[in-house]
């Protein structure tokens, strides 16, 4: 029995490092989406707090890298507060519409087509207007009107 001993604390020991270690790998995995998912819960906003973070831009109408392809598309960008919507309706007409004009110079017609595309166009708008916003960030672009005509 006593020759036994030191292997049994030995094979508790490594039971109990691997329950530890796997605990925290599961918290460290699972948790910090369980925590994510609270988050975006607390996150969802009323109409009239919606209306009051989101910025619009109408009307752009720009031909594509192709030339014989012209798109007219309207954006609504919602902001993380007020006070970064106001920010951003100071420099829309003299940074984020050049922002959003360039993005649309560099793709082709079979890029922006489907959903995918357009998803794809509000990721690139996203990241490139975030760099310039002199204080807070967009959260999500939504294109509220799209047209793409071949001349």
């Amino acid at each position: 029995m006593k020759k036994m001993l030191p292997w049994l604390i030995t094979i508790l020991l490594a039971i109990t490092l691997i329950a530890v270690v796997s605990i925290v790998v599961f918290d460290s995995l699972l948790g910090s989406d369980l925590k994510e998912t609270k988050t975006a819960e607390k996150k969802t906003l009323t109409a009239d707090e919606r209306v009051e973070v989101t910025s619009e831009i109408t009307d752009i109408k720009r031909n594509l890298l192709d030339p014989d392809y012209v798109v007219v598309v309207s954006f609504a960008f919602q902001l993380d507060s007020k006070k970064a919507k106001a920010d951003f309706d100071k420099v829309k007409d003299i940074q984020i519409r050049p922002i959003i004009n360039r993005t649309l110079a560099d793709m082709t017609a079979e890029e922006l087509n489907g959903s995918k595309g357009q998803d794809a166009l509000g990721a690139k708008l996203l990241q490139s207007i975030n760099e310039v916003l002199p204080s807070g960030k967009v959260v999500k672009v939504d294109i509220t009107n799209f047209i793409l005509t071949q001349l």
